[in-house]
């Protein structure tokens, strides 16, 4: 049980690269800027900090799915997140298609329940 909390929280990366806004969108804006000036970090919203930003959270989304890969699902978990990080970097940031990076972040969800699906284990192993 104490375990499990822990493996539930590599969804919250996921969840925010999801939230943050996009640069067009006149209904996210007032709150994020709000939000994020409230407490000082209100320059985290220009172009130039919002890609790294989500690169650092795709970062920490993607990298837990490769700890013990071996011993949980495999390498699938690992290698279907990379695929929608890339797919959130490219489709937000070079295509700008909104449909695509909600796919990707689609992607980056059902890798990590794959990844936290518990094993069936067998008769005598």
């Amino acid at each position: 049980m104490n375990g499990r909390w822990k493996r539930n929280l590599l969804l919250i990366p996921g969840i925010g690269v999801a939230l943050l806004p996009k640069l067009a969108c006149p209904a996210c804006w007032p709150a994020y800027v709000a939000l994020l000036s409230s407490i000082g970090l209100g320059f985290l919203l220009s172009t130039a900090y919002l890609f790294p930003l989500t690169v650092v959270f795709l970062m920490f989304t993607v990298i837990p799915l490769g700890f013990q890969a071996e011993r949980r699902r495999g390498f699938g978990p690992l290698v279907l997140g990379c695929c929608g990080a890339v797919g959130v970097l490219v489709s937000k940031f070079w295509l700008d298609v909104n449909v695509g990076t909600y796919a990707a972040v689609g992607l980056i969800i059902v890798a990590s329940l794959w990844n936290l699906w518990p094993h069936r284990v067998k008769n005598g192993h």
